[in-house]
């Protein structure tokens, strides 16, 4: 299963045993569910970067995958109809491959406006309508602006953020790797 996706999937800050590949290869085991995790996050990764990265990223040949970006676009106040534009273009690619995928919502952070908070907020659930991809609505639940959750930086969680969001996330990981790939 490919994670895709920024410093949120990179584990930034983070020793590897604390990062959600880890985290979450530990719960599906619990469970007794077995895969191979790739971790093809880069931190610092915009849905542009995303976008031209992700033919290398699927060389690893994964039946499944997980994509997290537009972190990064939303905090520099890029234009989220490109951002839109870049996810989708992902999301297409793993369709047309066959690839079942989990798309990972974010939101802006309000310092932008109302205006742009609600376009780019809207992104993700319109493109989990628009693909059918298997859709959890906010990585950061419960963690955003939670400093018992989060790094001294104040964006990237921390060890028990990680483990926090691992939690809540398992469900649906789980749906996604009950759905048949076609590759």
């Amino acid at each position: 299963m490919l994670l895709f996706g920024d410093s949120l999937i990179a584990g930034y800050g983070l020793p590897v045993k604390d990062g959600l590949t880890a985290n979450l290869d530990r719960a599906l085991n619990s469970i007794d569910v077995q895969a191979t995790l790739i971790n093809a996050g880069v931190s610092g990764d915009t849905t542009a970067g995303g976008r031209a990265r992700l033919s290398w990223a699927l060389a690893d040949q994964p039946t499944h995958a997980i994509v997290l970006l537009g972190a990064n676009d939303a905090l520099r106040g890029l234009d989220p109809a490109q951002t839109k534009a870049n996810l989708l273009a992902i999301l297409e690619s793993l369709r047309e491959e066959g690839i079942p995928t989990l798309l990972v919502g974010m939101r802006s952070p309000r310092n932008w406006g109302e205006e742009y908070a609600n376009s780019f907020d809207k992104i993700f659930t319109d493109l989990a309508r628009q693909t059918s991809s298997l859709f959890y609505p906010f990585y950061l639940d419960g963690v955003a602006l939670n400093p018992d959750y989060n790094q001294p930086d104040g964006i990237h969680p921390n060890a028990a953020g990680v483990e926090l969001i691992t939690s809540r996330m398992l469900p649906t990981v789980k749906k996604l790797l009950e759905l048949e790939t076609s590759r």
